[in-house]
């Protein structure tokens, strides 16, 4: 299942059932898990581990030095979970020793064509990201986001489970989970109430959420005053408490 044109480093780890196209280069400590295809023409280099089942397509650059000038040569290494597609051009960078030592992506997301992802970022499970999205250093995405292509993310930047980003948004602020983002500064647009219907979140729930988003958005409120008339709510709801949380967490403050 490895082609003869291809180059495959000795200290590589290839798990079985793995497919690696023509041309393709697989450098020194890299471990790609079972089930995973690579097409021609990508580059994968480590420390990088690569779960099971991924599709990788060509001219892909995954583990790459970051393009931090900071950055030394130091080891630091990409993890990628199980079942992602990364598509043609995409490019994800390992980490630097300024946070974590380490870029981690989770399972079941889409990258598609020339998205990318630079150093330090932590992508949770079942993202999407459009094409040409990309995210700066050090930035959060969490599970369920939808990054609509052309996104521009700013370095440290937060986006909350189930937020939403239009084409061409850009991010230079935190978005809460569930909020749908859209402008050059992004602002927020509503509740991703079509996505939250999807994946089975309570007509109750939905009420909940829309009620604290109102709270921080609609009423003019600050955030303590927000926290307040929220307070019970997030008591009966959890994700209402999540919301609230994210919105309390210190970081670059949300988009308004």
């Amino acid at each position: 299942m490895i082609d003869k044109l291809a180059f495959v480093h000795p200290t590589a780890k290839i798990g079985q059932n793995v497919t690696i196209g023509p041309w393709t280069y697989i450098g020194e400590n890299v471990e790609i898990g079972d089930d995973t295809w690579i097409s021609s023409h990508v580059v994968v280099k480590g420390p990088t581990v690569i779960g099971k089942g991924n599709r990788i397509f060509q001219f892909a650059s995954v583990g790459e030095e970051c393009q931090d000038k900071k950055y030394a040569g130091e080891q630091t290494r990409l993890i990628i979970g199980d079942n992602n597609i990364i598509r043609e051009s995409v490019t994800i960078h390992r980490g630097t020793t300024q946070d974590n030592h380490e870029t981690r992506i989770g399972s079941n997301c889409l990258f598609m064509a020339y998205v990318h992802i630079a150093h330090d970022c932590v992508v949770g499970n079942n993202v999407i990201m459009a094409n040409n999205a990309s995210i700066a250093g050090h930035v959060h995405v969490g599970d369920w986001v939808i990054l609509g292509g052309m996104t521009g993310v700013h370095q440290f930047v937060r986006i909350g489970n189930h937020a939403f980003t239009a084409g061409a948004s850009l991010i230079l602020q935190d978005v809460p989970p569930f909020v749908m983002a859209a402008g050059s500064p992004a602002a927020p647009r509503g509740l991703n109430l079509e996505g939250l219907k999807r994946r089975g979140f309570t007509k109750e729930s939905q009420r909940a959420i829309l009620n604290a988003y109102k709270a921080v958005y609609r009423k003019s409120l600050t955030i303590e005053e927000a926290n307040a008339e929220v307070s019970e709510m997030a008591e009966k709801d959890e994700n209402v408490k999540a919301f609230m949380a994210f919105i309390n967490h210190p970081g670059r403050g949300i988009i308004r």
